[in-house]
C-alpha cells in the first residue's frame, strides 16, 4: 500500500523477512522507526544497555537459530561500541542485519553535532556497509544487504538510514528477500581428482571448519575421515562441525601461535581442508608448513580462502555436505582392499587410545571439575553451552563434549564479552532448552549489563564465571613470549591482575535482577549446579577457580 512513511514499511520489510526481533539500544535519530516498531503487535524490541551487549545478543540469536539476526545501534557512537563485537561476527560469518539512523541527508554539509561517516566506520567489520539516500529505494536496499548477509561466505551487513528519508513516504512493494540457493556439487572429474589425491599418501589428515556446520555436512565427514582413516583437526572452528567424542576428532588448532598447527600437519601427506582456511593465528607461521610432498585439497564455499596462505594441490569451490557426499561415493570406489585396512587399523588405534586416555585421566577435584561433572550428570549433557571460558574452555569441553550440531557455540574473533550476551541471545532462540553461558572473570566485565537484559525480558540463561581474578590467558601468552625470545622468568604485569578490588559477580547479578551465588570451595559446586538448573529465570555462578 503506498502512502506510508519509510519508517512504517521498514519495519513491514522486516517481518517479510522473518525479522520480527531487533536487538538494540534506542537513540533520537532512529526514534521513527523505533516508534513505528512499537506500534506492529508482531514486532519485539530486547533492549540492551549498550550497543556491545546488543550486538553479542544478536550474535547468540542469530548463532542459535541458525538465520539472520536484527541489530539497531545508535548512529556513530553506537556503532563505535559495537564495532569490537562486529568483528566477532565478521571472523564468524554470523549473518546479522546491523542499521543506524543519522540526523538526516539535509545534514549532511553542516557537520553537527554526531555527525560521521558510519559506511566508513562500518565497513571494515562488515561484509557489506552503506547508506540509503532515496526514500524510493528504502526496501530495495534491505532487500540486498539481508541477500547479502545469509549468502556465504556469511557475515554482518550495515544500513545508515536517515532520518529525513524514512520520514518521506514510501511506495516501494514489501517484498521477501530473495536467497540464492549455493548448494553445489562439483563435476564427477574434479572429485575423481580430489580422492586420488587424498589416496596418494599413508598419512591422511583433514582440517575442518566451521563452513562443514553451516552446510550440515557433519555425517559426510565423520564417513570420508572413516573411509581414510584421517585425524580431524577443528581449524577457525566455533560450531560442531565433527563430534569431539569421535575418536578421529582431535580438537582444536589455529588460534594463537604457529607453530603448533606445523607441528601437527607436518607428517602428512595427504590433506583435505574443508570449510575453512589455514591457518588462523595470531601469531601464524609465515612459511609453509606442509610437507613439499603433500598432496592438498582445499573444499569452500568461499572462494578468497582457498589457498588463500598456503598452496594447494586441487582448489573446490562447492557446498562442503554435497562435495564430501560425492568425494564418500568415489572412495568407496577406488579404495583397494589394503587400503581400506589401513584406514580402519588407524581408525581402532585413535579409538582404543581414546578409551585408554577416558580410562587413564585424573577426573580433577578443583571446584570447577565437580562443578561440570554434577552439571553432565543432571542434565545428561542436554544443553547448549556458550563456551568464553578460554583458559578453562578444555576443562568444559571435557566434561560437556560438543557432539551434536546446534549444541555447542565457541567464542571466535579475539575480543572479550561474547559469553555471557552470547547465551542471552541463544537462550531467546531456544527458549524450550537449558542454555549455559561460560565466560572468565575478565570477558563478563565487557558486557555485564545483558544480565539486566535477560532479567527485563525473562529470559532464563544461565551463566557461570570462571573466576581466577587474573587475565590467565596473558598470563599464558607472556610465558611463550619469555621463552622464545630467551627473556628471564618474572612476575607477570600487573595490568594481568583483577584481584584487587575483588569483583562480587553474584552480587552485580542481583543487582540487575538476576540471580546468583558465590562458589569458593569444591563442597559447594554441587549446590550451585542444583539452584541454578532450578532457577526459573537468569541465573549466575561466580566460580572461584
Amino acid at each position: 500500500m503506498a502512502g506510508r512513511s519509510g519508517n512504517v514499511k521498514l519495519i513491514e520489510q522486516f517481518m517479510a523477512d522473518g525479522l520480527d526481533v531487533m536487538f538494540g539500544n534506542p537513540g533520537t535519530v532512529e526514534q521513527g522507526f523505533l516508534d513505528a516498531a512499537e506500534q506492529n503487535p508482531g514486532f519485539r524490541y530486547v533492549l540492551a544497555l549498550q550497543e556491545t551487549v546488543a550486538a553479542g545478543i544478536a550474535d547468540g540469536y542469530a548463532r542459535a537459530t541458525g538465520g539472520p539476526a536484527l541489530l539497531q545501534l545508535h548512529t556513530g557512537v553506537g556503532l563505535g561500541n559495537a564495532v569490537g563485537m562486529l568483528y566477532q561476527s565478521m571472523r564468524g560469518h554470523t549473518p546479522l542485519v546491523a542499521i543506524a539512523g543519522d540526523a538526516g541527508v539535509r545534514y549532511d554539509a553542516m557537520d553537527a553535532q554526531m555527525a560521521s561517516d558510519l559506511v566508513a566506520m562500518a565497513r571494515p567489520v562488515t561484509k557489506y556497509a552503506t547508506r540509503v539516500t532515496d526514500p524510493r529505494s528504502v526496501l530495495r536496499v534491505i532487500r540486498r544487504a539481508v541477500k547479502i548477509a545469509m549468502t556465504p561466505p556469511r557475515g554482518p551487513v550495515f544500513v545508515a538510514l536517515p532520518m529525513d528519508v524514512l520520514d518521506e513516504l514510501n511506495d516501494e512493494p514489501v517484498l521477501a528477500s530473495t536467497l540464492p540457493v549455493t548448494v553445489s556439487t562439483p563435476p564427477a572429474e574434479t572429485v575423481t581428482r580430489a580422492a586420488e589425491l587424498l589416496t596418494s599418501g599413508r598419512r591422511p589428515l583433514i582440517l575442518v571448519g566451521d563452513g562443514v556446520g553451516l552446510a550440515g555436512a557433519q555425517p559426510e565427514l565423520v564417513r570420508v575421515a572413516e573411509q581414510l582413516g584421517a585425524d580431524a583437526w577443528s581449524v577457525d572452528s566455533s560450531e560442531v562441525n565433527m563430534p569431539a567424542s569421535h575418536p578421529l576428532s582431535r580438537g582444536q588448532l589455529g588460534h594463537m601461535f604457529g607453530e603448533r598447527s606445523a607441528e601437527v600437519v607436518a607428517d602428512a601427506d595427504s590433506v583435505l581442508i574443508v570449510g575453512t582456511y589455514v591457518f588462523p593465528e595470531v601469531f601464524p607461521r609465515l612459511t609453509n608448513p606442509f610437507r613439499p610432498d603433500a598432496r592438498i585439497v582445499h573444499v569452500d564455499l568461499d572462494a578468497y580462502e582457498i589457498a588463500k596462505n598456503h598452496p594447494v594441490d586441487l582448489g573446490i569451490v562447492a557446498d562442503p555436505k554435497s562435495t564430501l557426499a560425492a568425494l564418500a561415493a568415489e572412495l568407496e570406489r577406488r579404495l583397494a582392499s589394503a587400503q581400506r585396512q589401513e584406514a580402519a587399523g588407524r581408525l581402532a588405534a585413535r579409538r582404543e587410545e581414546r578409551h585408554r586416555c577416558i580410562r587413564e585421566r585424573a577426573s580433577g577435584d578443583s571446584t570447577l571439575e565437580r562443578f561440570l561433572r554434577e552439571l553432565a550428570r543432571r542434565t545428561g549433557d542436554d544443553l547448549v553451552v556458550f563456551d568464553e571460558a578460554l583458559t578453562s574452555s578444555p576443562t568444559v569441553v571435557k566434561h560437556l563434549p560438543p557432539n551434536r550440531p546446534g549444541d555447542y557455540f565457541l567464542t571466535r574473533g579475539g575480543s572479550l564479552g561474547v559469553g555471557i550476551p552470547g547465551a542471552v541471545g541463544a537462550k531467546l532462540a531456544r527458549p524450550d532448552r537449558t542454555v549455559v553461558g561460560f565466560t572468565g572473570d575478565g570477558g563478563a566485565m565487557y558486557t555485564y549489563q545483558a544480565l539486566w537484559t535477560a532479567a527485563r525480558h525473562d529470559i532464563a540463561a544461565k551463566f557461570v564465571v570462571c573466576n581466577n581474578r587474573k587475565y590467565r590467558l596473558l598470563d599464558d601468552n607472556i610465558a611463550q613470549y619469555w621463552k622464545e625470545r630467551d627473556i628471564p622468568l618474572h612476575d607477570f604485569p600487573s595490568s594481568f591482575d583483577l584481584s584487587r578490588p575483588d569483583i562480587r559477580f553474584a552480587d552485580l547479578a542481583r543487582a540487575l535482577g538476576a540471580d546468583g551465588i558465590r562458589v569458593e570451595k569444591p563442597e559447594g559446586a554441587a549446590d550451585a549446579v542444583e539452584r541454578m538448573l532450578a532457577a526459573t529465570g537468569p541465573f549466575l555462578v561466580d566460580l572461584q577457580v
